[in-house]
């Protein structure tokens, strides 16, 4: 019990230490924050000044979960597209990344390329 009450800590001290090295950078840039679980992938970009989301998607939605797998690399790079398109309709363009306590390797690398090549700067 005390193994898993360290590696949570661990997590989410990792986790503070890159949200606040983002914050700082951040320039007044919205953050482009990613989640991920066993079986899905959540992207949102959010507004830390007014605390609000302004853009998400998620690998579990109605017309990307027919699409195949949820939990692959494939399916982390068309959700950051998807993010890509919705968040230049509606007027973003640059972002800062926020891998959270997640290493940027695998569906996390796959998203911020996806998001990239979509026309999102970070």
């Amino acid at each position: 019990m005390k193994v898993m009450k360290r590696i949570a800590l661990r997590r989410e001290r990792r986790s503070f230490r890159v949200r606040n090295h983002v914050r700082r950078s951040a320039n007044g840039r919205p953050r482009l924050c990613v989640f991920r679980s066993n079986k899905h992938i959540y992207a949102q970009v959010i507004d830390d000044v007014t605390g609000r989301t302004l853009v998400s998607a998620c690998s579990n939605e109605k017309e990307l979960y027919g699409e195949g797998a949820a939990g692959n690399c494939a399916a982390a790079a068309r959700i950051g597209t998807v993010l890509a398109e919705r968040a230049k309709s509606a007027g973003i363009e640059e972002v800062v990344f926020d891998r959270g306590p997640y290493q940027y390797h695998g569906r996390v690398a796959a998203l911020g390329e996806a998001a990239r090549e979509g026309g999102l700067s970070f």
